[in-house]
């Protein structure tokens, strides 16, 4: 069985996602973030057909495009389209709770991609992240649950940077002392 043996085909692109994931979650560019993400979803998707997970791979592809498609536009008309696609595909496949894990995580990550940035953005694909750690750990994908443990820490490490830098004053430069007297 594929999901059994931790150097099957489907595992190594899992881990290749894997790789993809942490990287596109430390970036602090939108853009690179969205790009990325891209990239790690056409990946996640081969590894979850190869795991036989059909729901996962339709839902990381409707992923993949969505973040392509969130670099050139933040139209609602195609977030609304792109929702309406990621339910036709939950309607068409859901057969447990375990396959509508992908379809809300893809869905709050669409609405997250075209309502969204900075830390919002990132607070909204904390959650999505953990609907699809939940989901790897029921189908047995190594590199997705190593991805998505990864991901959430690197995205929660990233959400305090840019709170942190949100949150602090900008700090006047230090006054140059004058010697009492001169």
């Amino acid at each position: 069985m594929a999901a059994a043996d931790p150097f099957s085909l489907a595992q190594l692109v899992g881990y290749a996602a894997f790789v993809l994931g942490v990287s596109s979650f430390l970036q602090r560019d939108d853009r690179r973030l969205r790009a990325m993400i891209g990239a790690q979803a056409f990946s996640y998707a081969v590894h979850f057909f190869l795991l036989g997970s059909t729901v996962a791979a339709l839902a990381s592809l409707v992923t993949c495009t969505r973040a392509l498609l969130s670099l050139v536009t933040r139209s609602r008309r195609v977030a609304v389209a792109i929702l309406c696609v990621n339910l036709v595909i939950g309607l068409l496949t859901v057969r447990s709770a375990v396959g509508a894990l992908p379809v809300l995580a893809t869905s709050a990550g669409t609405v997250a991609f075209f309502w969204y940035a900075g830390l919002p953005l990132r607070l909204i694909l904390l959650g999505a992240t953990a609907c699809w750690l939940a989901n790897n750990l029921l189908v047995g994908s190594i590199g997705g649950t190593m991805l998505e443990l990864f991901v959430g820490a690197a995205n929660i490490s990233t959400c305090y940077r840019l709170w942190r830098a949100q949150a602090l004053p900008a700090t006047p430069p230090p006054r140059a002392s004058v010697a009492p007297g001169a």
